[in-house]
């Protein structure tokens, strides 16, 4: 895969603890920002899946229809067990 090199600008505080965690997991301040992009894009694309998921949801019955259906149900129920 190649590699493109990219500049950034940060908060010379927030470079700071990057390049100490960087340390601290013993790689590059490279592979840390590419980590970090890589985990975010993951959680970015979950939340779309989710988001679309609970709109493909979001449209069950309104508590009047819910309980239009539950009426329906028990006077099919007694249609049904109604002895001949």
């Amino acid at each position: 895969m190649a590699h493109i090199k990219t500049a950034i600008s940060l908060q010379k505080t927030l470079l700071q603890k990057i390049d100490a965690l960087a340390r601290e997991l013993d790689i590059s301040r490279s592979r840390l920002f590419a980590l970090a992009a890589e985990e975010f894009l993951q959680r970015y694309q979950n939340r779309q899946l989710l988001d679309a998921i609970n709109a493909a949801y979001d449209d069950l019955p309104d508590p009047e229809e819910e309980a239009l259906r539950q009426q329906r149900r028990h006077q099919h129920r007694q249609l049904v067990d109604e002895p001949w």
